[in-house]
């Protein structure tokens, strides 16, 4: 089935941030979000649900298990169910990018505390 950004359900979250569920099933979600500069999601985990966020335009920064990694275009970061994360916009740009979900996240997200050991690592 062919699905496009224009079609797909529409939300917002956080600051002004959007999302399009592009794929909406138990076992799989699809979503393009798009950030604008300096916002940031809270930091949580999933129980279940692994996760890759692959960065469409713009470049962001992805915390995971109190490690930080920046994502520029083209590049992305897999996430397994149990690590604490989060992503931000430190850019003055918007960032756009895909999150994919198996399953879905849908009541599996938990608020996570903030890992004061961060250090900075290159993602790609």
């Amino acid at each position: 089935m062919i699905t496009s950004k224009a079609a797909a359900p529409h939300y917002k979250w956080g600051d002004d941030c959007d999302g399009w569920r592009l794929v909406d099933r138990p076992d799989q979600s699809i979503i393009h979000e798009r950030m604008p500069a300096g916002t940031a999601e809270e930091r949580h985990y999933h129980e279940l649900a692994q996760q890759f966020f692959f960065v469409l335009s713009g470049s962001a920064v992805m915390e995971v298990a109190g490690e930080l990694y920046r994502l520029d275009q083209q590049e992305g970061i897999e996430v397994a169910a149990g690590l604490s994360h989060c992503i931000r916009n430190e850019s003055a740009e918007p960032v756009e990018f895909l999150v994919i979900s198996a399953p879905t996240t849908r009541g599996d997200r938990i608020a996570a505390q903030a890992d004061t050991s961060a250090q900075g690592r290159d993602a790609g």
